[in-house]
């Protein structure tokens, strides 16, 4: 029975110094130190291969970090955050997706596999067994139960495993399209009015899908930011493909008028001309008669 004794203080001293390392590493670990960093670490960069939103050096992952930063500073807690960017991009934003489908036995199985060997402990111990703490002997009837009941439980884990990889594969895909990320980044951005930062998110879906309707939204983005040469360049841009594009002659007007430019009134009359049921016509038709700045496009 001392050998008994001193196995299982062996495992408790064990044990106990595990938890103390695991203690002193959380301890000094920078993520738990630095809370942006502690939940971008559980988000996956959707423009890298395999790099979480905390280590990578991309300008998406920049502003995911960033949006991070704000809602830890709204008071939202690391599972808000986490399920906020579920919402918008689905489960695979996660570094660490929840288990779902067939996948899900693989954690069943070993807590009944528990309960059905704590069971055949039990039952193989004497009636007496609680009043003495003497087992029963192993028969080999005993002995024969326990290999078969072993090796149906390996049997079913096995099973279960393979049956989950063939039915449910652990692949891990990319979170979302990066260039969809972007925009939602960005037009997450404009609704908070950092429309530098999202003309920035514009910018890099560009580089990845050219296309007019977000050369579009950047043009807006840049005139909201200020920057009306640039806003003036990009809208441009369209209107040498489409040159009655409604809304690159409505930010190209703008952003002349905004420069004081002669051509302003003839780009938006030419806008009015083209679009006249657009959402801002009567608010550009208020601007030519009375000369009044508009709210914005």
């Amino acid at each position: 029975m001392r050998w008994r004794r001193a196995l299982v203080a062996l495992v408790l001293v064990a044990l106990a110094v595990a938890a103390g390392a695991a203690l002193a590493r959380s301890a000094g670990d920078p993520a738990r130190q630095d809370p942006v960093r502690a939940v971008s670490a559980g988000l996956r960069c959707p423009a890298c291969q395999g790099e979480s939103v905390a280590d990578s050096r991309s300008p998406i992952a920049a502003a995911m970090r960033q949006v991070v930063a704000d809602q830890l500073a709204q008071g939202r807690n690391g599972t808000e955050i986490r399920r906020w960017f579920v919402q918008r991009y689905g489960a695979d934003v996660l570094t660490d997706p929840p288990a779902r489908g067939v996948r899900l036995l693989l954690w069943g199985v070993p807590v009944l596999a528990l309960l059905a060997g704590g069971y055949a402990a039990l039952r193989t111990l004497r009636p007496g067994a609680a009043r003495t703490g003497s087992a029963a002997p192993w028969t080999p009837d005993a002995r024969r139960a326990w290999r078969v009941a072993s090796a149906g439980v390996v049997a079913l884990v096995a099973s279960v495993a393979i049956t989950a990889d063939l039915l449910d594969p652990p692949a891990r895909p990319a979170p979302a399209d990066p260039v969809a990320v972007a925009l939602q980044l960005a037009r997450d951005l404009e609704t908070q009015d950092r429309y530098d930062a999202a003309a920035q998110m514009y910018q890099e879906a560009l580089r990845d899908r050219p296309d007019d309707a977000v050369r579009l939204r950047l043009a807006f983005a840049l005139l909201r930011a200020g920057d009306g040469a640039a806003a003036q360049r990009t809208a441009r841009d369209v209107l040498a493909r489409e040159p009655d594009s409604p809304d690159g002659l409505l930010v190209l007007g703008l952003a002349q008028r905004n420069s004081r430019s002669v051509e302003a009134g003839d780009t938006l009359r030419h806008f009015l001309a083209v679009a006249p049921a657009h959402p801002a016509a009567a608010e550009i038709r208020r601007l030519l008669a009375t000369g009044r700045e508009p709210a914005g496009p």
